[in-house]
């Protein structure tokens, strides 16, 4: 059965991130045991985590500025497997980094983007306008995150994104009762 006794969690705020780090002394204990001669492998771990998380936002504009550039790819060349996949792997990137980047509310505009390049049947009738608006959004909350509003302002931007997002998918597959299911079903995923 597991404890109900809450976990510590180590909150370190730095001004436009914070750094949340959970109790990991049972995690220590077990490995110590396990193998006593060996150095403690989560204690390295954190120590190199702490080491880079000042390069994160950095980082994180790296990958806005790799998602913008899969954008204007799409605009000079038009969508082709090529492009579209840039795109794609840009904005999973994104999605995937975001949160331990220290940027959360990107994530969800960035799986927005990944639904569309997914579920869309046809990738050469996505209107450019809506990658535009997603991509500008991601920059947007990135640019922007030290506002103490930004929470707000990134949950309306993705709201409004994902109505249209789910708007034009629901149309683009009305032949596609599978998709269509998938289109509107809330996420299992946490976050989303």
């Amino acid at each position: 059965m597991a404890s109900s006794k809450p976990r510590k969690i180590k909150i370190v705020n730095h001004g436009d991130y914070e750094i949340l780090t959970p109790d990991t002394s049972k995690l220590h204990k077990t490995l110590r045991r396990a193998r006593p001669d060996e150095p403690d492998p989560v204690a390295r771990a954190e120590e190199a985590l702490a080491q880079i998380s000042g390069n994160f936002p950095a980082w994180m504009h790296d990958e806005c500025d790799r998602l913008d550039a899969a954008r204007r790819k799409i605009k000079e060349n038009g969508i082709s497997k090529e492009t579209r996949l840039g795109l794609s792997f840009a904005a999973d990137d994104v999605k995937g980094n975001s949160a331990m980047f220290g940027f959360p509310e990107a994530r969800q505009v960035a799986d927005s983007l990944c639904r569309l390049l997914k579920h869309i049947p046809d990738r050469s009738n996505i209107p450019m306008v809506i990658i535009d608006q997603h991509v500008d959004a991601i920059r947007a909350i990135i640019r922007e995150y030290a506002r103490a509003d930004i929470a707000s302002m990134a949950a309306n931007l993705t709201n409004k994104l994902r109505t249209v997002t789910d708007e034009f998918l629901v149309r683009e597959n009305q032949h596609r009762p599978d998709v269509l299911k998938a289109i509107r079903s809330p996420s299992l995923a946490p976050g989303e």
